[in-house]
């Protein structure tokens, strides 16, 4: 009996081709960003030879936009893990402290929304456990668009906040945490076998916002997957059948990284950074007073711009992360 062909396997040829159309449009970019170097720089040679600064303000505006479409690829060049190109999955918990904490992931849920937002992502809000005075305990949302989940697997971690509370009669100094989890969407190409038996599906009332038809109909659903107590909820949509379906994605996506973390050291070194969500497992701070400044531990890279951090503009952390995640790599191999 003849050993089968690589490309009998129709996931080996689909992911292959899926390989080769991000290196093509790897190289594509390359090309492109390389051209417009070269243009920006005869530009200057030749306005400086015929000494003509009418031009200069032009090649300084064309010279930022190069600049910041090198700072994008440079990031974009060290995403090459398997999943880097997919969706992201998002969950942010708040940790012990009540309203302070439950504030505290309202807050990085609006970072994130506005991240998203400013880099052309699509977002949707899925699930969402409303504060006992403000904020949220929890939110589940998706983030749709090119490597959302190599850029936001940086996130991952605990969250430290520093500020006067404006919860605290007495104006007092609180300190705040709450843990951010991504996990990728599994593409639609990669089975993962789901045994109906395995699956307790429950109904309920959505107790979010959402308008009169989704407060008064048990539309929202949520599954518990029994051999690993896995439970995955959604109540965004209107229709039952909707948010199952919602749901049944977020559930291949856990049961898809649970079975690549038993076959992936570096991918159970992520799940094992859901630590307690307390002093001494932060990856972050981001401390409004005494003083104002937002630091990352693992990297060092720190911003004094408070409100523009978070406001969504993180990609100076995502950067640095990745740079000195990629910078790991090459040293080892």
């Amino acid at each position: 009996m003849s050993r089968p062909d690589f490309w009998d396997n129709p996931q080996n040829a689909q992911a292959v081709s899926q390989e080769h159309k991000r290196l093509s449009e790897k190289l594509s970019d390359w090309t492109s960003l390389s051209g417009r170097c070269r243009d920006v720089n005869d530009l200057l040679d030749l306005a400086l030879e015929e000494g003509d600064e009418s031009q200069l303000a032009d090649i300084g505006s064309e010279f930022s936009a190069l600049a910041a479409d090198l700072d994008q690829y440079e990031i974009r060049r060290t995403l090459s893990e398997p999943n880097d190109h997919c969706n992201a999955i998002m969950d942010i918990h708040a940790g012990a402290g009540g309203t302070e904490a439950q504030d505290w992931a309202q807050m990085l849920l609006r970072m994130y929304l506005m991240y998203a937002d400013a880099n052309n992502f699509k977002t949707q809000i899925i699930d969402s456990l409303d504060g006992d005075e403000a904020g949220l305990k929890s939110v589940t949302l998706t983030v749709s668009g090119p490597y959302a989940y190599g850029l936001l697997r940086t996130e991952v971690g605990i969250h430290r906040l520093v500020r006067i509370s404006p919860f605290d009669s007495q104006s007092r100094r609180h300190t705040s945490f709450a843990s951010v989890f991504v996990t990728p969407e599994v593409d639609d190409d990669i089975v993962i076998e789901i045994n109906d038996k395995d699956l307790r599906v429950d109904t309920y009332r959505a107790s979010g916002s959402g308008g009169q038809h989704v407060n008064k109909t048990s539309s929202a659903v949520r599954i518990t997957h029994l051999p690993t107590n896995i439970v995955v909820q959604c109540q965004d949509e209107k229709s039952q059948h909707r948010n199952k379906d919602v749901a049944m994605k977020v559930l291949r996506a856990r049961l898809y990284q649970l079975e690549e973390s038993k076959k992936a050291a570096e991918v159970k070194k992520m799940h094992d950074n859901k630590k307690e969500i307390g002093w001494g497992s932060q990856i972050r701070s981001y401390t409004l007073q005494p003083y104002r400044l937002i630091k990352d531990h693992r990297t060092g890279y720190q911003s004094g711009n408070v409100d523009n951090v978070l406001a969504g503009d993180i990609s100076g952390f995502i950067k640095a992360y990745l740079l000195d995640q990629a910078a790991l790599v090459d040293k080892a191999g």
